[in-house]
């Protein structure tokens, strides 16, 4: 398996910039020689001045109307505008931290720019007058630092200028005499990308999150002067910059601090404890420890240039290889984007370069945050889940007073956007479109996570303090939420296919519906998986008795005549039959256990203990003792008997 993209030129743009980050702190490394950018950000620096108040005052109301709407009158172009009325503020914007500037008066031959997956190191090498350079870049996860490193092969032959950068407003200033800073802010408040605004990205002095970026530089030889505009580094032989970065945010629930300079302080204290002579060996040591528990072969490893591979592909050429490389890049980009003690990964990950990102840089949680997890436990990154289950709790928290609000109901409710206030409602003020805003059981699609996390890791601990609670939040806002139909079916009302209309004889376009078929299977999921957790736990439930007296109630899955799936519970005509979401195969990738073991027999299936902290080799393309092309699963130790495609 190739375990590095490499490319004959600098990055063009943000786009294809190499991606370097630790969870918290990130950086797009464009890899240019004259003039170096890195770009950077902070998992925590986000639009917005603390959480939000949802006022809607009449939630119960519009959810009768919503239900009369649709049981009574089976008018579903009405339940879906009169669904507006339940939609609170927009979600804030994951923020562009500033950018690492580093010039030079060198020129470049003989170019090469690459990332590592195996050791999350980019590296640029290049020739310039007779000089051969080599530059890494890195962040640490133990020392939570980046760290930029340039050596030549000839003495005193490095000299740079360096800086730090931000869109925002920032104030610098000097350490002492090898290290600089800037302070700054997040907008206090901003309008989100889709929307119009005279002023769309405000300011407030002592509001939003706040800030601090410092950078420190260590050569050997030459000089180093420092100043307001940066730093600057002549006739050395080697130079490493050490940067660091913290913000003012103190939690979902709370006001950020509004002094960034308590966020400089904090930046400050980490640069004075970074060990030169060991960072780079703990980076690697902790990297290493994840990624190299996961690998897929498929054929022969290919030395070309990435961009020259996925042109070739595009053409119609067959590289194997390539879709391996894409799948370690896939687990690198987990690795560098969600840790313990981070936010989890967001839409773009850890990068962000706009104020106004597309669909905010937020949380999607109608399948973009599901995605972004699938293949932690199933590749190894145990480590790398810990945010998202910390996202959940954050939800449920919030997530209760919405579902009062909104539904007058117990437990909790995520819709389909969220931020770092933890915004759990349908977004919009009433002017954003229910196909997406409406979507009620976000959440607990999301919380079926928790559960697969431990089938991979059997912890009864876990289970009981994390994953049962966030679980049996959600099954009591979706029993709540449960109303009896003229058939005596028990329909979840409003229910959506994530971000798909359908059309009405008349023509119109609605979304809010009866129980769809996406409805059905999360809510069948959880509901088994409060079933299994609780035989684990050794409980027996008032809300298992529950569960138990509803699941024989809910509608069966709907089946067209000529054999479909249906999304919806009557046969509409969708409005987008290629749709992207295909929200109906639900079935096949999270829900894929549609809860049969334990609702037909009130006994689920036990947990699966597994050693996933072993490596896991995945291998295609070359026959299995005997000729045979069978799986044949991994050995004691971890290696592939013959040709074996093992998960």
């Amino acid at each position: 398996m190739s375990h590095e993209l490499w490319f004959r030129t600098p990055a063009a743009d943000w786009f294809e910039a190499l991606p370097v980050g630790n969870g918290h702190l990130g950086g797009k490394v464009f890899g240019r020689v004259a003039d170096e950018r890195v770009a950077l950000n902070l998992d925590d620096v986000w639009s917005g001045d603390g959480p939000r108040t949802l006022e809607v005052t009449d939630g119960p109301q519009v959810l009768a109307d919503v239900r009369r709407l649709l049981l009574e009158e089976g008018d579903q172009l009405a339940a879906t505008e009169r669904t507006r009325a339940l939609q609170g503020p927009l979600v804030e914007s994951y923020q562009p931290l500033g950018d690492l500037l580093i010039t030079s008066t060198d020129t470049a031959e003989n170019y090469r720019r690459s990332l590592d997956l195996r050791t999350g190191i980019v590296s640029v090498d290049y020739t310039s007058a007779g000089v051969r350079y080599h530059r890494e870049t890195y962040v640490s996860t133990p020392d939570q630092v980046m760290v930029w490193t340039l050596t030549a092969d000839a003495p005193g032959a490095v000299g740079v200028r360096v800086a730090l950068s931000s869109e925002h407003p920032v104030e610098a200033s000097v350490v002492d005499g090898t290290t600089v800073a800037v302070a700054g802010h997040a907008p206090s408040d901003l309008t989100i990308e889709y929307r119009t605004s005279p002023d769309p990205i405000r300011y407030r002095k002592g509001h939003g999150i706040g800030f601090g970026v410092v950078l420190r530089a260590f050569a050997t030889g030459g000089i180093v002067q420092t100043s307001g505009a940066g730093i600057t580094i002549e006739g050395a032989d080697a130079l490493t910059l050490v940067l660091s970065a913290a913000s003012t945010f103190a939690g979902w629930s709370a006001r950020p601090g509004g002094d960034p300079a308590t966020a400089v302080a904090d930046a400050v204290r980490l640069v004075d404890a970074v060990a030169l002579d060991k960072v780079r060996q703990r980076h690697l040591d902790d990297h290493t420890t994840l990624y190299d528990r996961a690998e897929l072969t498929l054929g022969a490893p290919v030395d070309l240039p990435t961009d020259e591979r996925i042109r070739a592909v595009g053409a119609g050429g067959n590289d194997p290889d390539l879709a391996a490389l894409v799948f370690g890049f896939g687990r690198y980009l987990l690795m560098a984007s969600s840790r313990p003690g981070t936010q989890a990964a967001n839409l773009q990950g850890i990068w962000n370069q706009d104020r106004r990102p597309a669909w905010a840089s937020d949380w999607t949680n109608n399948i973009n945050t599901q995605m972004n997890y699938w293949l932690a436990d199933v590749t190894g990154l145990r480590e790398c889940f810990e945010p998202l289950a910390g996202l959940l709790e954050g939800l449920a928290e919030s997530g209760a007073e919405t579902a009062r609000v909104l539904y007058d109901a117990p437990g909790w409710v995520s819709h389909h956007n969220s931020d770092i206030w933890r915004a759990s409602w349908p977004v919009g003020e009433g002017d954003d479109d229910p196909v997406w805003a409406m979507a009620a059981t976000c959440g607990i699609w999301l919380s079926a996570h928790l559960m697969e996390h431990y089938r991979f890791h059997p912890d009864p601990e876990y289970l009981r303090d994390r994953a049962y609670p966030v679980l049996a939040g959600a099954a009591e806002f979706a029993l709540a939420m449960l109303v009896e139909d003229r058939d005596g079916r028990l329909q979840f009302i409003p229910s959506t296919a994530p971000e798909h209309h359908f059309i009405l004889p008349s023509g119109a376009k609605a979304s809010v519906d009866l129980t769809t078929t996406y409805d059905l299977w999360v809510l069948r999921e959880l509901f088994g998986n409060v079933l299994e957790a609780e035989e684990a736990l050794g409980l027996s439930t008032d809300l298992a008795s529950r569960i138990r007296g509803a699941v024989g109630r809910l509608p069966e899955i709907p089946i067209a005549t000529d054999g479909r799936l249906m999304e919806w519970p009557t046969d509409w005509q969708p409005s987008e039959p290629d749709h992207r979401h295909q929200s109906t195969s639900t079935a096949s990738t999270r829900a894929r256990r549609s809860t049969r073991p334990v609702l037909r027999t009130g006994r689920p299936p036990r947990a699966r203990h597994s050693q996933y902290g072993r490596r896991r080799v995945i291998r295609v393309g070359g026959p299995a003792r005997g000729g045979s092309r069978c799986g044949r699963g991994l050995g004691s130790r971890g290696r592939p008997r013959g040709w074996s495609a093992t998960t």
